[in-house]
Formats: C-alpha cells, structure tokens, sequence
C-alpha cells in the first residue's frame, strides 16, 4: 500500500469508527491470521465498509472484500479506493459470455487470501437475508480447507438511508459467529440454507 493509500486506510478507518463505532463481537470464534471466507448479510453499500473496518489490522491485510464492479468502478475515485484501499475482488453482476463469474474470487483463494462475500448477491431491504446463491456452495467445494465464518451486520442500513448521501451516525456491530463447513455429499441447496441461518442466528446474540 503507497503513502497515499495508506493515509486513506486511516481516514476511513477513523471516519467509519466515529460514525458506527465499527464493533466487532467474535461470539463464536476468535480472529485469526487463517484463511478464511467471511460471509454476512448485505443491505447497503457501507456493508463492505464495514465489515472491513470491524476487522483488526492483521486480518485487513490479508482479507479482500468482493466489490461488485459496476457499481464500484463508476468512478475514477470508487475505483481508486476499491483497489489501492480495500484490494477488493472485483466480480460482475451480470454474466458475460461463458466467463465464470467465480474466477476473480478463485484466483484470490488461490493466492491465500482470505474474502469477505455478500452471498445474497444484491442488497435486500427485508429484515431476514434473501436466499443465497450458489456461489459459496461452490467455492467451499472447491476449497475444504477454507474456513466458512458467517457474520451478522447490525444497522449498517440506517447509516446511510436510501435516498440520503450524507451519513448519519449509528451504532453499528459485526458478530461473527462459529464456522461452518460443507458435508460429504451436502447437497447444495440444504448447504446455502444452513449458511444463510447460520448468519440469522448472528442477529439475535
């Protein structure tokens, strides 16, 4: 990271600190320098953010946020701060041709690092997650040795209301809850209900 992004790393740091308070709860597992997919409920834009804030720094430098690219390169400054800030993962929203829209966050796994992943795929504004999709079933199958951390995002959506563009102090937490793993032979659609509950069951500690 340059001196520039450097500088960046702590303005935010301290802004979506004095904002949310940016707490992390690590309820049931504590953090650790392993890899790991972290996957969470996504109801704003700031969930990326966050959940990136709430992570001590030695997990930031190995941990990289998957950013959807059309929304996150709009911009020459967005762009800036995805890749020089966050190193964020960059995917496509919409499938283009026999691209497998998995291969950004496969090469990242590859590499070592560790991912935050939104399995929703899009925002929801319900209080429960919307169903998952498939690609964490996917990339657990391709990874067994990855360890699956479901986390749960208090108030994120409140603190920057649709429609708003200028945030509003709230208190916000992440609780990250106890690994999950793939079954021999789980199928897929039984895996991506008991991830999605396993992060429900983050909201109510």
């Amino acid at each position: 990271m340059n001196t520039r992004a450097k500088a960046m790393s702590l303005f935010l740091l301290g802004l979506v600190r004095l904002l949310t308070g940016a707490q992390a709860r690590w309820y049931g597992c504590p953090p650790k320098a392993e890899q790991r997919i972290y996957f969470a409920n996504h109801q704003s834009h700031a969930d990326l953010v966050l959940m990136w804030a709430a992570l001590p720094q030695e997990l930031r430098s190995i941990t990289r946020p998957i950013a959807a690219k059309d929304y996150w390169t709009a911009s020459n400054f967005k762009r800036w701060i995805t890749t020089e800030v966050f190193n964020a993962v960059y995917v496509e929203r919409e499938k283009k041709g026999d691209a497998d829209p998995l291969q950004p966050l496969i090469d990242a796994l590859d590499s070592g690092d560790s991912l935050i992943l939104f399995p929703e795929g899009t925002r929801g504004f319900a209080e429960d997650p919307q169903p998952f999709k498939s690609g964490l079933y996917n990339l657990a199958k391709r990874f067994p040795g990855v360890v699956l951390v479901p986390a749960w995002i208090h108030n994120v959506q409140r603190v920057m209301p649709k429609g708003e563009v200028v945030p509003v102090p709230v208190l916000c937490s992440v609780t990250f809850g106890a690994p999950i793993a793939l079954g021999e032979n789980e199928p897929r659609a039984d895996f991506l209900v008991r991830a999605r509950e396993a992060v429900m069951a983050m909201r109510e500690v």
